[in-house]
């Protein structure tokens, strides 16, 4: 017999410790709690709502449209945490606001990745559904990004994302005194031949869970290293915020037209002008 007694579905959620009425509709979804000063400055204006463990959010607009943050640590675990109880209070889409690195001769340091879909490498999505079902990336995210990139003029890539429980072993770098995971050493060169653009932590479990549920992701990361090349700099990262930002008003334009052309899904021949 379950005890119903803890009820994560209440009102008051107690990891990221907010409630219905604290966010937007839209939330971005960084890692680091330290980008949220570096997103809401680009904002209108904002209010810090909670700090809470490594969740910390603010809520504000951006251009006149209402906008939520909420960093969500290293890792899909937190990052799953922070996407359910969001959902729980009422947000319906979701953008991971991250850095990455990039595994494509072509892509420079600084450079946007734009995730499509995503390499499930992470265990927190196979505790919701199987290993073959797709962490795909929302087609009106994707392509309220690539419009916010474009008017931004930000250099960016669109493709297929591998998200990773592990920095090291897991992402095929050494770890400790030199350890080699099995496989890692042929890792990078599997994931480039297959045309996979980036790796990173969050993003397959983020598309997996909104998928399940119903709900709207994406992801967009700036380049902060090139495996190939081997360079390494922390760059692009306040692009990233401003691309995803941009996005979150493109998305509610996209939301109105639809209503007023009473149409369930954004399509070409649809305008936002």
């Amino acid at each position: 017999m379950v005890d119903d007694s803890e009820d994560p579905n209440e009102e008051f959620q107690y990891h990221v410790e907010l409630e219905p009425g604290d966010v937007a509709n839209a939330v971005l979804l960084p890692g680091n709690p330290e980008r949220v000063d570096k997103i809401t400055a680009l904002w209108d204006d904002y209010e810090e709502i909670a700090s809470h463990r490594e969740y910390r959010t603010a809520t504000g607009s951006y251009e006149g449209t209402p906008i939520s943050v909420t960093s969500t640590g290293i890792g899909s675990p937190s990052a799953a945490i922070a996407l359910e109880e969001l959902a729980r209070v009422d947000a319906d889409t979701f953008i991971r606001v991250g850095s990455c690195g990039a595994i494509q001769p072509d892509m420079e340091v600084g450079d946007l990745v734009i995730t499509s879909g995503a390499v499930r490498q992470e265990g927190t999505s196979k505790a919701y559904v199987r290993e073959d079902y797709p962490a795909v990336a929302d087609k009106e995210v994707v392509s309220a990004l690539v419009a916010a990139a474009e008017r931004l003029g930000y250099d960016y890539h669109v493709g297929l994302t591998m998200s990773a429980d592990s920095f090291y072993a897991g992402q095929g770098r050494p770890g400790f005194e030199g350890f080699r995971a099995a496989g890692s050493e042929s890792l990078v060169e599997e994931l480039q031949e297959a045309n996979v653009k980036n790796i990173e932590m969050e993003a397959s479990a983020l598309l997996t869970v909104a998928n399940v549920y119903g709900l709207r992701a994406g992801a967009v990361c700036s380049v902060y290293a090139n495996r190939v090349t081997g360079e390494f700099r922390t760059e692009g990262e306040s692009n990233a915020a401003e691309t995803a930002s941009l996005a979150v008003k493109l998305l509610a334009r996209m939301d109105e037209v639809k209503r007023e052309a009473g149409v369930d899904h954004w399509h070409a021949g649809l305008s936002l002008e």
